[in-house]
């Protein structure tokens, strides 16, 4: 067995981990904005501000690993 013969698996790994990772994230994020925007709503407007900010980040670096991930699966720059 190669190397390369687990290539695909590898590029499975990275984008399933990824988007379970982003999901589980997002999902947490999202409740404790729920949760501090109730204890305190005079500062939901700032928060909100910020949630949408790193949501875009952690939805950013999973697109980018599955970018990276169908790279590897199509051109396989280690051959």
């Amino acid at each position: 067995m190669d190397g390369f013969d687990i290539l695909p698996l590898a590029v499975g790994h990275m984008i399933g981990l990824g988007a379970i990772g982003s999901c589980l994230g997002v999902g947490l994020l999202g409740a404790k904005y729920l949760e501090s925007s109730a204890r305190q709503p005079e500062l939901m407007e700032s928060l909100q501000n910020k949630v949408f900010l790193l949501v875009g980040v952690l939805d950013g670096a999973f697109i980018i690993a599955t970018g990276i991930g169908l790279w590897f699966a199509t051109a396989n720059p280690f051959r």
